[in-house]
């Protein structure tokens, strides 16, 4: 798609959206329909940027260091003062919070400051809200070397996760390794130490239970006020045990957790919109803290049919328009076809799903993550697409096992889920 020419008149605000998933995809397809115009910035995904709503498509620097330059020479060459920039994954947001006084200058960010994002996108800070605001999560564990791991005083199975991911390796690639003893743990550990920072390891209980005890508390929040908001369940994921992405979410209500939700965007000032994920602990019906996403999430898209247009309502604020407060007041279920087949699957084998329960996933009203009956090209591109990236996820495992193999290493990382 050819990038539009400079104007010798400044051209009408649009947006800026950096990621080229599906996530990105219904960025560009909220703003679009009404009338935004939107450039695709992304250097991997091109879904988005398959979308009939997405004007222009340009490469992003995968480097940080060469990221704040770039948007700076694209506002000036391009007159784009005043347009938002939407950010669609961790690494895209925290380089705009990381510059936000420079950018603010010329754009408008969609996505908060540094000193505000930062207790969303560190898990140990996020650890430490949730003990100041008093919300439940589950036992976490913070060694300082590995002879805190030996003698760790926890009950199995457990998780090891990076407090956050700003490189790629098996480790980051997880959602989570699962460590069913002690063993286990120490040959996980002492692989992840070999990965990341053995500062950003976390040791988390593993709460039990499948999809059906996750839920989240979804919002556009302005100064830690939620205005717009949503509760929903996660109710499959893809893996199935420590999913990367949610496959299937229905829009319910879950009243226990927005009080939580609610003093933890007060706490911090969030203005933007944000995901908030917990998952019920069937040993004591308590619904614990696991991750504050401070950007679009994957089924962000599910609010279209429960009217809210996060993206947009977003774009509206931004733009100095009152928005008022609403939420979502009827059902409705949002699935991604390509990955919920094989999750499906997963919780049929497992007994926690029966065919009936599985058919009535697709009563209406039904969103899909990529179909859309008036931007049909991006379903094309997203089969070829995880046929990509699964090639690419197994050939980085195997240059891992490898290099494992050519030192000597080859047992490490064996029990690590997901990766």
């Amino acid at each position: 798609m050819a990038l539009a020419r400079s104007s010798a008149t400044l051209r009408p605000p649009g947006a800026l959206v950096i990621g080229g998933d599906y996530r990105a995809l219904g960025v560009v397809r909220s703003l679009g329909r009404h009338n935004v115009p939107v450039w695709v910035l992304t250097n991997e995904h091109r879904v988005a940027s398959m979308s009939r709503y997405a004007q222009s498509r340009l490469h992003w620097p995968s480097q940080q260091s060469e990221q704040l330059g770039y948007l700076i020479t694209l506002c000036n060459r391009h007159r784009l003062d005043g347009w938002v920039i939407f950010p669609s994954d961790d690494e895209a947001a925290v380089s705009l919070a990381r510059h936000h006084e420079t950018l603010s200058t010329r754009f408008s960010l969609a996505c908060p400051k540094w000193d505000v994002l930062r207790w969303c996108y560190d898990k140990r800070l996020t650890f430490r809200l949730a003990t100041v605001t008093g919300v439940t999560q589950p036992h976490i564990f913070k060694p300082d070397k590995r002879e805190s791991v030996v003698k760790l005083d926890c009950t199995f199975p457990v998780i090891l996760k990076p407090a956050f991911k700003e490189s790629r390796n098996p480790f980051t690639n997880a959602k989570a390794w699962r460590a069913n003893d002690r063993g286990e743990l120490l040959s996980a550990y002492d692989e992840a130490c070999r990965l990341v920072d053995p500062d950003i390891i976390m040791i988390q209980e593993l709460i039990p239970g499948g999809g059906k005890e996750q839920v989240s508390f979804a919002c556009l929040s302005v100064n830690g006020q939620p205005i717009a908001w949503m509760t929903a369940r996660r109710t499959r994921q893809h893996p199935l045990e420590f999913g990367r992405a949610s496959s299937f979410v229905e829009c319910i209500e879950v009243p226990d957790i927005v009080e939580p939700s609610k003093r933890l965007l007060r706490a911090i000032g969030f203005t933007g919109i944000v995901e908030i994920e917990f998952k019920r602990d069937p040993r004591d019906g308590a619904y614990k803290l696991l991750d504050i996403n401070p950007r679009v999430w994957g089924w962000h898209t599910l609010g279209y049919a429960v009217g809210l247009d996060f993206p947009y309502l977003l774009w509206k604020l931004l733009r100095g328009e009152t928005i008022p407060e609403v939420r979502a007041q009827s059902s409705a279920r949002w699935i991604r076809m390509l990955t919920d087949v094989s999750a499906a699957w997963g919780e049929l084998v497992r007994g926690r799903l029966s065919v009936t329960e599985y058919l009535r996933s697709y009563l209406p009203p039904l969103q899909f993550a990529i179909f859309a009956a008036d931007d049909p090209l991006p379903v094309l591109g997203d089969a070829p697409y995880l046929a990509w990236l699964a090639w690419r996820r197994w050939h980085q495992a195997s240059k891992q096992t490898t290099l494992q193999e050519r030192e000597g290493g080859a047992d490490h990382g064996r029990h690590a889920v997901g990766s």
